[in-house]
């Protein structure tokens, strides 16, 4: 299935402390939110996909593999997921450590149910805007997998400001050409405007 920004959000709860998973259960049933609640790091791995939209709330001790590994497998699969860990109070710094990481937030226990969903409401925001330029970049991709070799140089000159007069002399051709090769590259790019065209190639 290809990954859409549109794609229902889901809050995938890691703990193995079975009070602590059955009142995120309790709480996420409570404002609606999509969720998934697993025991262990190794439960929620096996039915990983890089097709995941949502966030990632993550108990940072557990036995096994802890959320600190299973942070570090994420990346590796270049997951877009935003952690957010839960912590004891001795745990802060290895918190501060995956925050350095890319996790997004930590929260301490005990804690205040509003606070967590304040938090999984900015990871969500935060998902859906990762997951939104990931698929804008593969479509630039994608158009630009449609250019010549030609219009690939054309384009790489035309969104320096070059004028046709210039990009000709540059590439050795006419100025007639250039305003072909330029209104295809438009064309093929969907781009409505230069400036259209310049974050095109910026994305890519």
């Amino acid at each position: 299935m290809t990954e859409t920004s549109n794609q229902k959000s889901t809050v995938y709860v890691v703990d193995d402390d079975q009070a602590i998973r059955h009142a995120m259960e309790l709480l996420m049933r409570s404002v609606g939110l999509d969720y998934e609640i697993f025991h262990s790091a190794d439960q929620f791995l096996e039915r990983y996909s890089n097709e995941f939209a949502g966030c990632l709330v993550l108990d940072i001790r557990m036995p096994g593999l802890g959320g600190l590994e299973l942070q570090q497998k994420l990346i590796e699969l270049d997951s877009s997921l935003p952690i957010i860990f839960i912590t004891g109070h001795g745990d802060v710094p290895m918190a501060v450590d995956a925050m350095q990481k890319g996790a997004v937030d930590f929260i301490q226990k005990p804690f205040r149910d509003q606070e967590l969903l304040d938090r999984i409401g900015e990871a969500l925001k935060s998902n859906r805007e990762i997951r939104s330029a990931r698929e804008a970049k593969a479509e630039v991709s994608t158009r630009l997998e449609k250019l010549t070799k030609r219009e690939h140089e054309v384009l790489d000159l035309v969104v320096t400001g070059k004028p046709n007069k210039i990009i000709a002399y540059e590439l050795g051709v006419s100025q007639r050409t250039v305003e072909i090769h330029r209104a295809r590259v438009m064309e093929k790019m969907a781009a409505k405007s230069l400036a259209d065209l310049v974050r095109m190639h910026m994305t890519a």
